[in-house]
Parts: structure tokens; C-alpha cells; sequence
């Protein structure tokens, strides 16, 4: 009789306040206020801005304009979608993610392989091969806009000694679109590398073990047992990578501004350009929401696609 009268009164008293009269807080109480602050930042740094993106988009609001914003419904979206300008721009957007991504995917993983299989020094060379990773987009541009310099830059100077004559990087249509490929490879490759690194180093030895058992050749290790077992987590990087690169500005802005020409303009760098050059508020937060779109809908069939992998 004593054990079932005591337990009711025990948990009664575990709600009373605690001594000094300020009440304790239940176990959801504490998850509430801890949680609360990240939350409502959250909302005021990203939703709240996106939200406010979705209404300016169908208005014809400009940021220098006096007057308030005027209701233009559909008509932004109908103005980007049926521009050659900006078919223009998301082909030179297209090349670029295609061209950068596909060549760090094929260095990153290769560099990776090839470190993988030593057993000294590992870790001093991945730590190397990570520094440029480290930097700022900002550094990495105007220390690549020197080095491509077509009077002063080293690459050129380089060229020269070896007998070739010099060449305009960043002013030629033809190479300046390669130019920016080549310096977000050399920035992002380690990132690429990380990730293919860490799937490597996570494939179990007893695989290898047994196919050496089975006198299997060095070729048919690597495309039975290592690629499949690091295909997804390189999957997931490549896509990581592609959202990066579609949503490219910074080392637009620093080598090229967008020329010689408009030939490597880029959506991001053309939204800019709308919104800050021309004032075209309502018009830009159409663009962003575009681009929002298409990167939603693309990111949901690639995770389709990973999850069949998976259950495959």
C-alpha cells in the first residue's frame, strides 16, 4: 500500500516549482526555446527573403523608382522564358556546370584513387591538395587574372619560353569560357577529391582480399569492387558541385565581367546585371525564382535516381 501511494504524490511534486518560486521548464519546454532563435533566423534570412522574392516577381517594382510596386501578374516570367538573351545565357550556364563538374569529378576521383593506394604520406598530400579549396572565390579570381594576364601573366610567360606565342585568356571568346572552367577546377577539385577519398578509404579490405585470392586483375578490382562501392557518394559530390556551379558569380564577376562579349555570362551574373545595372527589381526576383525552379526540379529527379541506385 505504501509503494502505490507514493508514486502518484512523487510525480505530482516533479511538476512543482522549484525552490525560489520560478517554475521548471518540461523536457519540450527546453527543445522549444533552444530550437526558437535558430528558427526564427532561419525565417528571417531565408524564407522571409524568398517569400518576398515570389511576390516581387510579379510586380514591376525597381529599387530607384519612387512609386510603389504595380501588379504585372505573369508577365516577367513570360518576358524570361521567351528571351533569346536568356537561352543564350543558360547555354553558356550549361557548358560551363557540364564542362566544370565533369572535369573535377574525373581529376577529383582519380587524384583520390591514386592517394588512396599509398600508405605514407596520405594525409600531408590530402592537406595540400585542400588549400586551394580554402581560399576565397574573391582571392582565387584576381590571383588566376594575373596569372592569365595576356602581357604580364605568368601562363603566358610560360608559353613563351617553350616557344608558343602568347594567348589571350580572358579576352578571346574562345578561351575565356575555357579559362573560367579551368580556374573553378583548380578551386574545386579537393572538394571532389574529399569526398571520393572518404568512400575509398571506406570499402572493406576482405573485398580485395578476395578477389587477390581469385587472382582478379587490377582493372576488374577497380570496376567491380571500387567503383560501385564509391559511385554514390560520388554521385551526391557531383551534384553538390552542380548546384554550386549553376549559381556561379563571384569568379565571373572578378575575370571576365561577363565578356568579352556576353560569352560568359552566366544566369547568375545576368540576374545581377538585371537587378543592379538596369534596377529591373521585378524582373530579377522572376529570374531567381526560375532558377530556384529548375534547380528543385533537377535536384529531385537526380535524388530519384540515387535512390533507385540505392535499392538497386
Amino acid at each position: 500500500m505504501t509503494t502505490t501511494t507514493d508514486r502518484p504524490v512523487q510525480e505530482a511534486s516533479s511538476t512543482t516549482p522549484a525552490p525560489g518560486g520560478s517554475p521548471r521548464l518540461s523536457d519540450r519546454g527546453l527543445a522549444v526555446a533552444f530550437i526558437s532563435p535558430a528558427l526564427l533566423l532561419l525565417l528571417g534570412m531565408s524564407v522571409f527573403p524568398l517569400l518576398w522574392a515570389l511576390y516581387l516577381s510579379f510586380t514591376d517594382y525597381s529599387a530607384t523608382r519612387a512609386t510603389g510596386a504595380n501588379f504585372v501578374g505573369f508577365d516577367n516570367y513570360s518576358l524570361i522564358l521567351g528571351s533569346s538573351e536568356v537561352h543564350k545565357r543558360a547555354l553558356t550556364t550549361l557548358i560551363y556546370v557540364v564542362g566544370a563538374v565533369l572535369l573535377q569529378t574525373v581529376l577529383g576521383f582519380s587524384i583520390a584513387y591514386l592517394i588512396s593506394r599509398r600508405t605514407r604520406g596520405r594525409g600531408a598530400l590530402t592537406t595540400l591538395f585542400l588549400v586551394p579549396m580554402m581560399l576565397s572565390p574573391v582571392v582565387v579570381g584576381l590571383f588566376w587574372k594575373f596569372m592569365l594576364d595576356a602581357q604580364f601573366g605568368v601562363i603566358n610567360s610560360m608559353l613563351g619560353s617553350l616557344g608558343f606565342g602568347q594567348v589571350e585568356w580572358l579576352t578571346r571568346q574562345r578561351t575565356a569560357l575555357f579559362s573560367l572552367i579551368v580556374v573553378d577546377t583548380w578551386q574545386w577539385t579537393p572538394f571532389i577529391m574529399l569526398i571520393a577519398l572518404a568512400g575509398l578509404t571506406a570499402v572493406p579490405n576482405y573485398l580485395y582480399e578476395a578477389a587477390s585470392i581469385d587472382r582478379a586483375s587490377e582493372w576488374f578490382r577497380f570496376r567491380h569492387i571500387t567503383l560501385p562501392m564509391v559511385w554514390p557518394l560520388l554521385l551526391i559530390a557531383v551534384m553538390f558541385r552542380a548546384i554550386e556551379a549553376f549559381r556561379l558569380f563571384d569568379l565571373v564577376y572578378i575575370l571576365t565581367s561577363g565578356g568579352p562579349g556576353v560569352s560568359t555570362e552566366t544566369l547568375s551574373f545576368h540576374v545581377y546585371k538585371v537587378a543592379f545595372l538596369g534596377f529591373n527589381t521585378g524582373t530579377a526576383s522572376a529570374y531567381g525564382i526560375l532558377m530556384v525552379l529548375v534547380v528543385i526540379v533537377l535536384a529531385q529527379f537526380y535524388l530519384r535516381y540515387l535512390n533507385k541506385l540505392k535499392e538497386g
